[in-house]
């Protein structure tokens, strides 16, 4: 037995016994098209189940023994019949969850979601609200790649952003776009690197919906383009004017030097980004190793100066 399926029958339970308050374990047994065995497992479940907190009389509870010796299953404490009451905590999170969703959506799920985030912060009264942001890119950027991915369409990207020196215009196969670390990314399938690629959907300024539909590349990683996907690394030794670096940046180690200056481990996935790191720090950087990832912009500062 699979948890999804039992996970699912155990929602539908709870509302069930709300209207069937002495009921026969083979009727529920036949309503739910499963085995007495497993009704009896289920109700053992929902013992555990309830309110958040999960006090003793939070629990839903069941009259064992009638169960136990005359098969009839009747709810002795059941508090979902109670209206639900949030407590600011709870009423936080979900702000905090649903305004990431808001950030991310395409309009008609972004003006349900404030309607919700609305009502949520009521219940604060004057302590509300919680603001948080998520970069997210453009309203008509992410309108466009919910088009593609509800209707299962190819796109070109345009596609830059201030941590890459060039804009491309990669054509994908849209799969999903998901959320990390106040980031939003679109998981898709790039045609021309033939693989999974994430894109930054700040990064995005453009999407082109191709009358193409999009192929059947297989299941996507669960997590793709993440800090430990990244294979290259270069250490930076920086001075105390770059030691921001270090918090800023995703870096894999940082050990911080005597006079306040930091060496860093970078993991680097886009050469054109350590290029443009590296003029922005100029003189503050130390070393580079290896010496080699710094070739490019030793070229363009050294054209920069007719050198």
């Amino acid at each position: 037995m699979t948890a999804v399926p039992q996970f699912s029958r155990l929602l539908t339970m709870a509302s069930y016994f709300r209207t069937h308050e002495y009921v026969t374990v083979d009727q529920v047994a036949a309503d739910f098209h499963i085995t007495p065995r497993q009704v009896r497992k289920d109700v053992g479940v929902l013992t555990f189940c309830g309110l958040i907190d999960g006090m003793p009389d939070e629990l839903i509870d069941f009259d064992q023994d009638l169960m136990d010796d005359e098969g009839i299953i009747h709810p002795s404490n059941l508090p979902i019949n109670r209206p639900m009451r949030f407590s600011r905590a709870e009423a936080v999170s979900l702000i905090v969850a649903v305004k990431a969703i808001h950030d991310v959506s395409d309009a008609a799920t972004a003006k349900a979601a404030q309607s919700v985030i609305e009502k949520l912060s009521a219940l604060l009264g004057e302590e509300a609200p919680v603001q948080i942001e998520v970069a997210a890119g453009r309203a008509d950027v992410r309108d466009g790649l919910a088009e593609a991915i509800d209707g299962g369409r190819r796109v070109r990207l345009t596609y830059g952003g201030l941590n890459r020196r060039e804009v491309s215009a990669p054509v994908v196969d849209p799969d999903r776009i998901e959320v990390h670390d106040g980031k939003s990314y679109l998981v898709a399938w790039a045609l021309r690197a033939d693989a999974w690629r994430t894109y930054r959907v700040d990064r995005i300024s453009a999407v082109d919906l191709l009358d193409e539909p999009v192929q059947d590349h297989g299941v996507p990683p669960a997590t793709v383009g993440s800090v430990d996907d990244v294979t290259t690394t270069v250490t930076l030794t920086l001075d105390a004017r770059a030691a921001w670096v270090a918090e800023y940046y995703p870096v894999r180690e940082a050990k911080p030097l005597k006079d306040g200056g930091v060496k860093v481990v970078l993991p680097v996935a886009d050469q054109g980004f350590l290029t443009g790191l590296l003029l922005r720090l100029g003189p503050a950087v130390r070393a580079v190793d290896p010496p080699e990832a710094a070739a490019d912009a030793l070229a363009e500062a050294r054209a920069a100066l007719g050198k």
